[in-house]
């Protein structure tokens, strides 16, 4: 593959498709990129950050209002896809509903060949939860490269956000699928998005 340019996401990016289950996902037939993080950890804003779009990936308030995977082709003729995951460790919904969407999380994680990496979220003002413990855990478990991204960066003071930092990279070491660097990001300040796309081109080029 010729090296990727930042300029890509600059080009044509479109929603796909929704599945709520294995098998409505799309053929794998180009590398894909996934994004995981708890319920309102800025997920949504962070991809619509990436991608210099307003509302490509859908944002709320309601935290769990993503819970399917929602797929996005980048380039025409496409590239690579990413796949915004549902939310994890939210309180309010059923525990019907949150075991379902840990399955799906968790076996399109383990199953799904043409994953080249997941970026996961964690929010600078409450770093590492159990919740994200947990799912560092099984991306560790379903040898999955995984990278860690600290959102909301501008939400804090520069002293909170340096200790957040080193709790969370040192958490990191102890996960074997973790990659040893962070991306500190904030949406709204278009901090670290640059090195965010960097890191996305990076990862598609494995």
């Amino acid at each position: 593959m010729t090296a990727l340019h930042p300029k890509i996401f600059s080009g044509p990016i479109n929603f796909l498709k929704s599945a709520p289950q294995l098998q409505f996902l799309p053929d794998p037939s180009v590398p894909e990129i996934a994004f995981a993080g708890r319920s309102n950890v800025g997920k949504s804003s962070l991809i619509n950050a990436l991608t210099g779009r307003n509302s490509l990936a859908r944002t709320s308030n309601t935290p769990g209002r993503t819970q399917e995977l929602n797929f996005f082709d980048i380039g025409d003729p496409l590239i690579f896809r990413i796949c915004d995951m549902p939310g994890y460790g939210f309180a309010k919904a059923p525990p019907k509903v949150v075991q379902k969407w840990r399955y799906l999380i968790n076996d399109y994680l383990r199953g799904r060949q043409v994953l080249k990496r997941t970026f996961v979220l964690i929010d600078s003002r409450h770093g590492i939860k159990n919740t994200d413990e947990d799912v560092l855990t099984m991306l560790d478990k379903a040898a999955v490269s995984y990278r860690i991204v600290m959102t909301k960066a501008d939400k804090v003071k520069a002293t909170e956000l340096e200790a957040t930092k080193e709790k969370v990279l040192a958490a990191a070491k102890k996960h074997p699928a973790a990659h040893p660097e962070l991306i500190i990001t904030s949406s709204e300040k278009k901090q670290g998005i640059d090195a965010l796309r960097m890191a996305v081109l990076e990862a598609v080029q494995i």
